[in-house]
């Protein structure tokens, strides 16, 4: 049986990342991997980003942001997504990329730039 937690995580998942990614996450081939997803599904989910003290959209943002710094462009494309199903457009996804150029350096940046392509490109959103 889940948690209340999970469940709170697995609705705020499912409403930022979409039900595609949610259930491709959770159809993890082995249980040390689900361990995983549901370790992030109750905590990431459940704990912070259910949290109210920042909008969605924001709490996206930001972490586009952190991501970048961190240089996870794998992790970036799933997030892109989410920033756009919380009401961020293009525009301010680029904003988020330029400004970490100055912070985060240039490859951090160009990464995370090629990851919003192919994205956007995907959504039809560019050419």
């Amino acid at each position: 049986m889940k948690s209340a937690l999970y469940k709170k995580g697995i609705a705020t998942r499912t409403k930022v990342m979409g039900k595609k990614h949610v259930a491709k996450r959770h159809a993890s081939p082995d249980n040390f991997s689900l361990q995983q997803q549901q370790f992030v599904t109750e905590y990431a989910w459940g704990v912070f980003w259910s949290r109210k003290d920042l909008p969605l959209k924001i709490r996206s943002l930001v972490t586009l942001a952190m991501i970048t710094a961190l240089g996870k462009d794998d992790e970036l494309k799933g997030h892109i997504l989410g920033a756009l199903n919380n009401g961020a457009t293009p525009e301010e996804i680029m904003g988020v990329f330029h400004h970490a150029t100055v912070y985060c350096g240039f490859p951090a940046a160009n990464g995370a730039v090629r990851a919003g392509a192919a994205v956007f490109r995907e959504l039809g959103l560019i050419k």
